[in-house]
Protein backbone atom coordinates (compact mmCIF):
# COMPACT_ATOMS: atom_id res chain seq x y z
CA UNK A 1 0.00 0.00 0.00
CA UNK A 2 1.24 3.50 -0.82
CA UNK A 3 1.85 6.06 1.89
CA UNK A 4 -0.60 8.50 0.33
CA UNK A 5 -1.31 11.51 2.52
CA UNK A 6 -4.64 12.78 1.30
CA UNK A 7 -6.65 15.89 1.91
CA UNK A 8 -8.40 15.50 -1.43
CA UNK A 9 -11.58 13.67 -0.49
CA UNK A 10 -13.20 11.75 2.31
CA UNK A 11 -13.46 8.95 -0.27
CA UNK A 12 -9.73 8.38 0.13
CA UNK A 13 -9.94 7.19 3.73
CA UNK A 14 -10.50 3.54 4.51
CA UNK A 15 -13.51 1.97 6.17
CA UNK A 16 -13.97 2.33 9.91
CA UNK A 17 -12.80 -0.75 11.88
CA UNK A 18 -16.29 -1.28 13.31
CA UNK A 19 -17.68 -1.45 9.78
CA UNK A 20 -15.01 -3.90 8.65
CA UNK A 21 -15.60 -6.03 11.74
CA UNK A 22 -19.31 -6.13 10.93
CA UNK A 23 -18.59 -7.37 7.41
CA UNK A 24 -16.31 -10.10 8.72
CA UNK A 25 -18.82 -11.04 11.41
CA UNK A 26 -21.58 -11.80 8.88
CA UNK A 27 -19.22 -13.82 6.70
CA UNK A 28 -20.37 -17.09 8.14
CA UNK A 29 -23.11 -19.56 7.44
CA UNK A 30 -25.89 -19.31 4.88
CA UNK A 31 -28.38 -16.46 4.65
CA UNK A 32 -31.04 -15.67 2.10
CA UNK A 33 -30.01 -13.57 -0.87
CA UNK A 34 -31.06 -10.25 -2.40
CA UNK A 35 -31.99 -8.52 0.86
CA UNK A 36 -34.28 -11.21 2.24
CA UNK A 37 -31.77 -12.06 4.97
CA UNK A 38 -32.46 -11.35 8.61
CA UNK A 39 -29.71 -8.74 8.89
CA UNK A 40 -30.96 -6.63 5.98
CA UNK A 41 -34.51 -6.77 7.33
CA UNK A 42 -33.22 -5.74 10.76
CA UNK A 43 -31.21 -2.88 9.25
CA UNK A 44 -34.40 -1.62 7.58
CA UNK A 45 -35.91 -1.32 11.05
CA UNK A 46 -32.84 0.51 12.35
CA UNK A 47 -33.18 3.04 9.53
CA UNK A 48 -36.83 3.53 10.44
CA UNK A 49 -35.79 4.46 13.95
CA UNK A 50 -33.89 7.35 12.40
CA UNK A 51 -36.25 8.36 9.59
CA UNK A 52 -39.70 7.23 10.73
CA UNK A 53 -41.83 4.13 10.32
CA UNK A 54 -43.01 5.13 6.84
CA UNK A 55 -39.47 5.07 5.41
CA UNK A 56 -38.72 2.49 2.71
CA UNK A 57 -35.04 1.63 2.40
CA UNK A 58 -33.23 0.16 -0.59
CA UNK A 59 -29.51 -0.63 -0.44
CA UNK A 60 -27.06 0.05 -3.26
CA UNK A 61 -23.28 0.18 -3.49
CA UNK A 62 -22.53 3.62 -4.97
CA UNK A 63 -23.72 7.17 -4.61
CA UNK A 64 -24.20 7.42 -8.35
CA UNK A 65 -26.60 4.48 -8.23
CA UNK A 66 -28.50 6.00 -5.33
CA UNK A 67 -28.91 9.33 -7.09
CA UNK A 68 -29.72 8.06 -10.56
CA UNK A 69 -32.01 5.21 -9.56
CA UNK A 70 -33.84 7.35 -7.04
CA UNK A 71 -34.49 10.06 -9.61
CA UNK A 72 -35.36 7.55 -12.33
CA UNK A 73 -37.96 5.90 -10.14
CA UNK A 74 -40.03 9.09 -9.81
CA UNK A 75 -39.71 10.52 -13.32
CA UNK A 76 -40.72 9.85 -16.89
CA UNK A 77 -38.37 10.50 -19.78
CA UNK A 78 -40.23 13.73 -20.53
CA UNK A 79 -39.50 15.04 -17.02
CA UNK A 80 -36.65 17.23 -15.86
CA UNK A 81 -34.79 17.56 -12.58
CA UNK A 82 -33.84 21.02 -11.37
CA UNK A 83 -30.51 21.25 -9.55
CA UNK A 84 -27.71 23.69 -8.79
CA UNK A 85 -25.16 23.87 -11.58
CA UNK A 86 -22.48 22.70 -9.11
CA UNK A 87 -24.52 19.63 -8.13
CA UNK A 88 -22.79 16.26 -8.14
CA UNK A 89 -25.50 14.81 -10.39
CA UNK A 90 -24.71 17.52 -12.93
CA UNK A 91 -20.93 17.49 -12.87
CA UNK A 92 -19.70 14.20 -11.46
CA UNK A 93 -21.99 11.39 -12.62
CA UNK A 94 -20.58 11.10 -16.15
CA UNK A 95 -24.02 11.86 -17.59
CA UNK A 96 -25.57 8.88 -15.81
CA UNK A 97 -28.91 10.61 -15.10
CA UNK A 98 -29.28 11.26 -18.81
CA UNK A 99 -27.76 8.03 -20.09
CA UNK A 100 -29.46 5.59 -17.76
CA UNK A 101 -32.41 7.57 -16.49
CA UNK A 102 -33.34 9.46 -19.63
CA UNK A 103 -33.66 12.48 -17.35
CA UNK A 104 -33.04 16.03 -18.45
CA UNK A 105 -31.09 17.94 -15.82
CA UNK A 106 -31.72 21.68 -15.63
CA UNK A 107 -28.75 23.30 -13.85
CA UNK A 108 -29.46 26.56 -12.06
CA UNK A 109 -26.65 29.06 -11.39
CA UNK A 110 -25.88 29.40 -7.69
CA UNK A 111 -22.85 30.99 -6.01
CA UNK A 112 -22.78 28.48 -3.15
CA UNK A 113 -24.54 25.44 -4.60
CA UNK A 114 -27.77 26.19 -2.73
CA UNK A 115 -31.17 26.74 -4.32
CA UNK A 116 -33.97 29.01 -3.14
CA UNK A 117 -37.59 29.24 -4.31
CA UNK A 118 -36.75 32.50 -6.02
CA UNK A 119 -33.93 30.89 -7.98
CA UNK A 120 -36.09 27.94 -9.05
CA UNK A 121 -39.23 29.87 -10.02
CA UNK A 122 -37.95 31.22 -13.37
CA UNK A 123 -37.37 27.64 -14.54
CA UNK A 124 -41.03 26.65 -14.19
CA UNK A 125 -42.37 28.81 -17.00
CA UNK A 126 -43.00 25.95 -19.44
CA UNK A 127 -45.13 23.74 -17.21
CA UNK A 128 -47.87 22.27 -19.40
CA UNK A 129 -46.11 23.33 -22.62
CA UNK A 130 -45.88 20.18 -24.74
CA UNK A 131 -42.64 21.24 -26.44
CA UNK A 132 -40.69 21.48 -23.18
CA UNK A 133 -39.55 18.92 -20.65
CA UNK A 134 -41.74 18.98 -17.57
CA UNK A 135 -40.12 19.71 -14.19
CA UNK A 136 -40.74 16.96 -11.65
CA UNK A 137 -37.99 17.08 -9.02
CA UNK A 138 -35.90 19.68 -7.26
CA UNK A 139 -32.67 18.01 -6.21
CA UNK A 140 -30.62 19.64 -3.47
CA UNK A 141 -27.26 18.62 -2.03
CA UNK A 142 -26.69 18.83 1.73
CA UNK A 143 -23.97 19.95 2.22
CA UNK A 144 -23.36 21.42 -1.23
CA UNK A 145 -20.41 20.60 -3.44
CA UNK A 146 -18.70 23.76 -2.19
CA UNK A 147 -19.24 22.84 1.45
CA UNK A 148 -22.16 25.09 2.31
CA UNK A 149 -25.17 24.13 4.41
CA UNK A 150 -28.86 24.65 3.98
CA UNK A 151 -30.51 25.64 7.23
CA UNK A 152 -33.52 23.56 8.19
CA UNK A 153 -35.73 26.57 7.46
CA UNK A 154 -34.26 26.91 3.96
CA UNK A 155 -35.04 23.27 3.21
CA UNK A 156 -38.53 23.63 4.66
CA UNK A 157 -39.23 26.69 2.50
CA UNK A 158 -37.99 24.94 -0.63
CA UNK A 159 -40.08 21.83 0.10
CA UNK A 160 -43.20 23.92 0.63
CA UNK A 161 -42.54 25.79 -2.62
CA UNK A 162 -42.03 22.49 -4.48
CA UNK A 163 -45.09 20.72 -3.10
CA UNK A 164 -47.30 23.71 -3.87
CA UNK A 165 -46.30 23.16 -7.51
CA UNK A 166 -46.62 19.37 -7.54
CA UNK A 167 -42.84 18.92 -7.51
CA UNK A 168 -40.85 16.43 -5.44
CA UNK A 169 -37.75 17.21 -3.42
CA UNK A 170 -34.75 14.90 -3.54
CA UNK A 171 -31.91 15.33 -1.07
CA UNK A 172 -28.49 14.11 -2.15
CA UNK A 173 -27.08 13.15 1.22
CA UNK A 174 -23.70 11.69 0.37
CA UNK A 175 -22.43 13.72 3.35
CA UNK A 176 -25.72 13.99 5.22
CA UNK A 177 -24.01 12.93 8.44
CA UNK A 178 -21.59 15.86 8.24
CA UNK A 179 -24.49 18.26 7.73
CA UNK A 180 -26.42 16.88 10.71
CA UNK A 181 -23.32 17.00 12.90
CA UNK A 182 -22.66 20.61 11.90
CA UNK A 183 -26.25 21.73 12.53
CA UNK A 184 -26.63 19.58 15.67
CA UNK A 185 -29.78 17.90 14.42
CA UNK A 186 -30.96 14.39 13.64
CA UNK A 187 -31.54 12.73 10.28
CA UNK A 188 -35.26 12.94 11.04
CA UNK A 189 -35.08 16.67 11.75
CA UNK A 190 -33.38 17.37 8.43
CA UNK A 191 -35.52 15.17 6.22
CA UNK A 192 -38.73 13.54 7.43
CA UNK A 193 -39.76 16.45 9.63
CA UNK A 194 -39.35 18.82 6.67
CA UNK A 195 -41.37 16.62 4.26
CA UNK A 196 -38.42 15.82 1.98
CA UNK A 197 -39.69 13.17 -0.43
CA UNK A 198 -36.65 10.93 -0.87
CA UNK A 199 -32.98 10.77 -0.02
CA UNK A 200 -29.73 9.40 -1.33
CA UNK A 201 -28.19 8.31 1.95
CA UNK A 202 -24.42 8.09 1.94
CA UNK A 203 -22.21 5.99 4.16
CA UNK A 204 -19.10 5.45 2.05
CA UNK A 205 -17.62 8.93 2.59
CA UNK A 206 -18.03 8.66 6.35
CA UNK A 207 -16.63 5.25 7.22
CA UNK A 208 -18.44 2.59 5.19
CA UNK A 209 -16.79 0.32 2.65
CA UNK A 210 -19.45 0.66 -0.08
CA UNK A 211 -22.71 1.28 1.70
CA UNK A 212 -25.41 3.62 0.35
CA UNK A 213 -29.19 3.63 0.39
CA UNK A 214 -32.16 5.19 -1.33
CA UNK A 215 -34.78 6.13 1.25
CA UNK A 216 -38.31 7.02 0.22
CA UNK A 217 -40.15 9.07 2.82
CA UNK A 218 -43.14 9.93 0.66
CA UNK A 219 -45.39 6.84 0.61
CA UNK A 220 -46.76 7.67 -2.83
CA UNK A 221 -43.53 7.43 -4.81
CA UNK A 222 -40.86 4.91 -5.75
CA UNK A 223 -42.99 1.76 -5.89
CA UNK A 224 -41.11 0.50 -8.94
CA UNK A 225 -37.67 1.00 -7.44
CA UNK A 226 -36.96 -2.70 -6.73
CA UNK A 227 -37.31 -3.50 -10.44
CA UNK A 228 -35.18 -0.55 -11.53
CA UNK A 229 -32.48 -1.57 -9.06
CA UNK A 230 -32.40 -5.03 -10.60
CA UNK A 231 -32.30 -3.63 -14.15
CA UNK A 232 -29.44 -1.37 -13.14
CA UNK A 233 -27.40 -4.27 -11.74
CA UNK A 234 -27.50 -2.87 -8.20
CA UNK A 235 -29.46 -5.69 -6.58
CA UNK A 236 -26.60 -7.26 -4.63
CA UNK A 237 -27.06 -10.99 -4.18
CA UNK A 238 -25.11 -11.12 -0.90
CA UNK A 239 -26.88 -8.05 0.43
CA UNK A 240 -25.91 -8.84 4.02
CA UNK A 241 -22.45 -7.41 3.31
CA UNK A 242 -23.98 -4.02 2.42
CA UNK A 243 -26.61 -3.90 5.15
CA UNK A 244 -24.06 -5.06 7.75
CA UNK A 245 -22.00 -1.96 7.01
CA UNK A 246 -24.92 0.39 7.43
CA UNK A 247 -26.18 -1.34 10.56
CA UNK A 248 -22.75 -0.87 12.14
CA UNK A 249 -22.59 2.69 10.82
CA UNK A 250 -25.82 3.63 12.58
CA UNK A 251 -25.14 1.64 15.75
CA UNK A 252 -24.14 3.72 18.80
CA UNK A 253 -24.17 6.82 16.57
CA UNK A 254 -20.92 5.90 14.85
CA UNK A 255 -22.09 8.03 11.92
CA UNK A 256 -22.22 11.07 14.19
CA UNK A 257 -18.86 10.49 15.86
CA UNK A 258 -17.19 10.04 12.48
CA UNK A 259 -18.79 13.18 11.05
CA UNK A 260 -17.98 15.24 14.13
CA UNK A 261 -14.32 14.29 13.81
CA UNK A 262 -14.22 15.13 10.11
CA UNK A 263 -15.85 18.51 10.71
CA UNK A 264 -13.61 19.32 13.68
CA UNK A 265 -10.46 18.48 11.73
CA UNK A 266 -11.53 20.79 8.89
CA UNK A 267 -11.98 23.65 11.36
CA UNK A 268 -8.62 22.89 12.94
CA UNK A 269 -6.99 22.93 9.53
CA UNK A 270 -8.67 26.21 8.62
CA UNK A 271 -7.63 27.91 11.85
CA UNK A 272 -4.02 26.80 11.70
CA UNK A 273 -3.52 27.22 7.96
CA UNK A 274 -5.31 30.55 7.95
CA UNK A 275 -2.79 31.89 10.47
CA UNK A 276 0.04 31.46 7.96
CA UNK A 277 1.05 34.60 6.06
CA UNK A 278 -0.08 34.42 2.45
CA UNK A 279 -2.74 31.74 3.03
CA UNK A 280 -6.34 32.89 2.73
CA UNK A 281 -9.19 30.61 3.79
CA UNK A 282 -12.09 31.27 1.44
CA UNK A 283 -15.41 31.78 3.23
CA UNK A 284 -16.58 29.84 6.25
CA UNK A 285 -15.89 26.20 7.06
CA UNK A 286 -19.30 24.62 7.56
CA UNK A 287 -18.50 20.91 7.35
CA UNK A 288 -15.45 18.86 6.41
CA UNK A 289 -14.23 20.77 3.37
CA UNK A 290 -12.46 24.08 3.07
CA UNK A 291 -11.16 26.19 0.23
CA UNK A 292 -8.00 28.26 0.31
CA UNK A 293 -5.97 30.61 -1.80
CA UNK A 294 -2.26 29.78 -1.89
CA UNK A 295 0.41 30.55 -4.49
CA UNK A 296 0.64 27.91 -7.23
CA UNK A 297 4.33 27.43 -6.42
CA UNK A 298 3.39 26.40 -2.88
CA UNK A 299 0.72 24.09 -4.25
CA UNK A 300 3.33 22.43 -6.45
CA UNK A 301 5.57 21.79 -3.44
CA UNK A 302 2.76 20.35 -1.33
CA UNK A 303 1.52 18.07 -4.09
CA UNK A 304 4.84 16.20 -3.98
CA UNK A 305 3.82 14.81 -0.59
CA UNK A 306 0.05 15.28 -0.36
CA UNK A 307 -2.93 14.59 -2.56
CA UNK A 308 -5.55 17.34 -2.84
CA UNK A 309 -7.45 19.13 -5.57
CA UNK A 310 -6.70 22.37 -7.30
CA UNK A 311 -10.29 23.53 -7.38
CA UNK A 312 -9.82 26.58 -9.59
CA UNK A 313 -6.42 27.11 -11.16
CA UNK A 314 -7.43 30.54 -12.46
CA UNK A 315 -7.82 32.10 -9.01
CA UNK A 316 -5.43 29.68 -7.29
CA UNK A 317 -8.09 28.03 -5.14
CA UNK A 318 -7.40 24.61 -3.64
CA UNK A 319 -9.80 22.33 -1.78
CA UNK A 320 -8.79 20.45 1.33
CA UNK A 321 -11.10 17.83 2.78
CA UNK A 322 -10.93 15.88 6.01
CA UNK A 323 -12.55 12.59 6.98
CA UNK A 324 -13.50 10.39 9.91
CA UNK A 325 -9.92 9.09 9.85
CA UNK A 326 -8.13 12.46 9.84
CA UNK A 327 -6.19 13.04 13.05
CA UNK A 328 -4.87 16.17 14.73
CA UNK A 329 -1.35 14.95 14.01
CA UNK A 330 -2.13 14.66 10.29
CA UNK A 331 -3.52 18.19 10.23
CA UNK A 332 -0.58 19.62 12.15
CA UNK A 333 1.95 17.90 9.89
CA UNK A 334 0.20 19.28 6.82
CA UNK A 335 0.15 22.78 8.30
CA UNK A 336 3.86 22.59 9.10
CA UNK A 337 4.61 21.56 5.53
CA UNK A 338 2.33 24.31 4.23
CA UNK A 339 4.20 26.88 6.31
CA UNK A 340 7.53 25.67 4.94
CA UNK A 341 6.19 25.75 1.36
CA UNK A 342 4.96 29.31 1.83
CA UNK A 343 8.33 30.38 3.22
CA UNK A 344 10.11 28.73 0.29
CA UNK A 345 8.17 30.73 -2.29
CA UNK A 346 8.07 34.01 -0.37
Amino acid sequence: MSDLKSFASDNNSGAHPAVMEAVVRVNTGHLKSYGDDELSIHTDEVFKEYFGSQARIHYVTTGTAANVLGLRSVTHTYNSVLCAEQAHINNDECGAPEAFGGIKLVPIPSPDGKLTPGMVAPYLGHVGFVHASQPKVISITQPTEVGKLYTLKEIEDLVEFAHDRDLLVHLDGARLANACAALNCSFFDMTTALDVDFISFGGTKNGCLMGEAVIFLNPDIGQGFPYLRKQAMQLVSKMRFVSAQLEAYLKDDLWLKNAQNANAMAKRLAEKAGAIDGVTIKGTVDCNSLFAHIPPEATEILLKKYYFYVWNEHDQTVRWMTSWATTEAMVDEFVDDLRQAMQAVA
